[in-house]
């Protein structure tokens, strides 16, 4: 199984600390992000702070995680895609087009982003929500046709109480950008917890399948407007890894909101769950060796 962490969980360590603690902790994979004491600086919604940050630089701090053996699946960038502020929405599209040419010339395959929201008010409400959905359909139009320039993908990793609430607005969202563009390299970063107030464990595989590059690892009650550690939320965490062992058992299993205490913990969670998928599968008459 590809199980990492993103990096952000260790945010207080430089890369190679960040490194050395996950290959300890046995993670094969993981999400690249700015915002370590030797790695940039990001805040969440807003343009990326690139000062400092080259091709050269993500390159290095890329090889580090290789070399503990850990595989870098992407780059996140999460920054904010809806903006009605044209000058800032636009700031936020330029920095994440120098940030794919940074994951190109380190090797990463695929840039991660969230769709953003209005500061004012987040979600869908009736007044804006048509201008909200078209100015998303621009952004990853222009996104995407920069990042097939480059052979990268990008990943989009939607909400519930964002513009596009579910898995299948999600699977929706994509074919509009398909039939308006052809582009073929618009991806999912599946967060199971974002979607689990309206699509279930089986909802999500259903719509996404074809689209998902990886997922994220994280928990949330059905009320939540944040997400919680592994384990802590209302997801059956051992119907989605029997859809994942299933049906995507060569994608990687990312997590996220753990830190350095809790990893012990979302660990062992992740294994009960996962062993408790198998033991179900083989009673279902899978070749759990093959899984």
């Amino acid at each position: 199984m590809k199980y990492g962490i993103a990096t952000r969980c260790y945010s207080n360590k430089t890369i190679i600390e960040t490194a050395k603690f996950m290959a300890s902790k046995g993670y094969n994979c993981t999400e690249l992000a700015m915002g370590h004491p030797d790695f940039g600086k990001w805040t969440y919604n807003k343009v990326p702070e690139l000062d400092g940050i080259t091709g050269e630089l993500t390159k290095q701090k890329a090889l580090i995680l290789r070399d503990h053996g850990i595989e870098v699946t992407s780059f996140g960038i999460f920054t904010n895609l809806l903006s009605p502020d044209d000058n800032f929405r636009n700031q936020c599209i330029d920095a994440f087009i120098r940030c794919m040419d940074y994951a190109a010339y380190a090797g990463i395959k695929n840039l991660s982003t969230e769709l953003g929201f209005r500061e004012d008010k987040r979600g869908i409400t009736t007044d804006v929500y048509e201008s909200d959905f078209k100015r998303l359909i621009e952004s990853f139009i222009k996104l995407g046709n920069a990042a097939k320039e480059r052979d990268v993908n990008i990943c989009i990793e939607a909400c519930v109480i964002d513009v596009i609430p579910s898995a299948k607005r999600l699977r929706d969202f994509i074919i509009q950008i398909y039939r308006a563009s052809g582009l073929t390299n618009i991806k999912v970063l599946l967060d199971m917890a974002n979607f689990i107030a309206n699509s279930d464990e089986d909802d999500v595989f259903k719509y996404l399948t074809p689209y998902i590059a990886y997922f994220h690892g994280k928990d949330r009650y059905v009320n939540d407007c944040k997400g919680r550690i592994f384990g802590e939320g209302d997801i059956d965490w051992v119907k989605f890894f029997m859809n994942y062992f299933k049906i995507t058992p060569n994608l990687p299993f990312i997590l996220e909101y753990t830190n350095e205490e809790t990893t012990d913990l979302s660990n062992e969670r992740v294994q009960r769950a996962t062993r408790q998928a198998k033991a179900n599968l083989a009673l279902l008459g899978y070749n759990i060796q093959e899984l």
